[in-house]
């Protein structure tokens, strides 16, 4: 095998600069590249939004990823641009449920994935950003999986996020996938898949009552009742809305379900949702508000508030989300 670097000359022709011989197979010479795993792969449309470099199945269901957090993402970040948001890691776990599902379990792209519930636990003393961005080394078990005529159709993600072998956390969540005629047939008369203008109105009250440093980033309105808000998403956010939906997504709620929690606590002050657990009851639509009620549980001992947040729609329960964490001051 030769490896060639050529220079062009005066004339325009190419000479040799160096001509070495490598032995068949050796690929010594070789640098590694590092890139993202495909955005279809993740339900994503920008590659920025994509945190998984790659995959390695090591057991049926047993899998080793790495991904990488940007030092300075425009919406998990915390305000003073020190530590990365915990909810950053909600969504690396739906990333590799969605990954897992297409790239080793077969799951054609086009199919729809009904989460019916997110949990994390976080190591917030391991957030912290660096001096470059985060590369993470994740271990993913997929549990009470059900296939049916060979195809996957359920399963439970365990998860374990590492970095520079610190645990960051352990979470994971349970999906359900159906074809793009089963998703019809169970959205029945809801619109098909594009997002539709919701009823946004730019917010009035400070981000930091929140927990958020940009108006745009936040999602509830007041809702004319103490403890509870409307949700009120920008449906052209760049973040939170990526790609085309025909629901609120699931990272709208949870978002919700933090803004409320911090919310409850006095002006200055936001919870760090260190731990988060949430359950997905059924999907909220664009078409009627939502509600967003929350009540805290008060500080322990060692100073972590504990709140419980509830969605409803058209009277139903949609999503419940109970967060917790240490408050943050300024």
């Amino acid at each position: 095998m030769n490896v060639h670097a050529f220079r062009k000359q005066d004339g325009g022709g190419v000479r040799t600069d160096r001509d070495t011989r490598l032995s068949p197979g050796d690929t010594s010479w070789l640098t590694p590249l590092t890139t993202t795993v495909p955005r279809e792969y993740v339900h994503r449309a920008s590659l920025a939004e994509v945190f998984l470099t790659s995959c390695t199945r090591v057991h049926e269901a047993r899998f080793v990823l790495t991904g990488q957090w940007p030092r300075a993402h425009t919406f998990f970040l915390s305000a003073d641009g020190r530590r990365h948001d915990p909810m950053q890691i909600a969504e690396t776990l739906r990333q590799v449920g969605l990954h897992l599902a297409h790239a080793e379990f077969d799951v054609p792209l086009g199919h729809h994935f009904i989460m019916w519930d997110m949990s994390f636990v976080s190591r917030v003393e391991h957030l912290g950003v660096g001096r470059t961005p985060s590369d993470l080394d994740l271990e993913a078990t997929c549990v009470d999986v059900v296939r049916r005529r060979g195809k996957l159709v359920e399963f439970r993600l365990v998860t374990s996020i590492k970095r520079d072998g610190r645990l960051v956390a352990n979470g994971g969540g349970h999906f359900t996938c159906v074809s793009e005629a089963m998703y019809r047939r169970l959205r029945g008369s809801a619109p098909a898949a594009t997002h539709q203008p919701g009823p946004y109105q730019p917010g009035t009250l400070p981000p930091s009552d929140f927990g958020r440093t940009l108006p745009r980033d936040v999602v509830l309105a007041p809702g004319g009742a103490p403890n509870r808000w409307r949700l009120n998403a920008d449906t052209s956010h760049p973040i939170l809305f990526d790609h085309d939906g025909d629901h609120m997504p699931g990272m709208v709620l949870l978002e919700a379900a933090r803004q409320a929690a911090c919310a409850l606590l006095p002006p200055g002050s936001a919870l760090l949702p260190a731990t988060v657990s949430t359950e997905f009851k059924r999907y909220v639509e664009f078409t009627s508000p939502c509600w967003i009620e929350a009540s805290g549980l008060g500080l322990t001992g060692s100073g972590t508030f504990h709140a419980v947040i509830t969605g409803r729609q058209d009277d139903d329960e949609v999503f419940t989300a109970r967060i917790s964490g240490p408050v943050v001051h300024g």
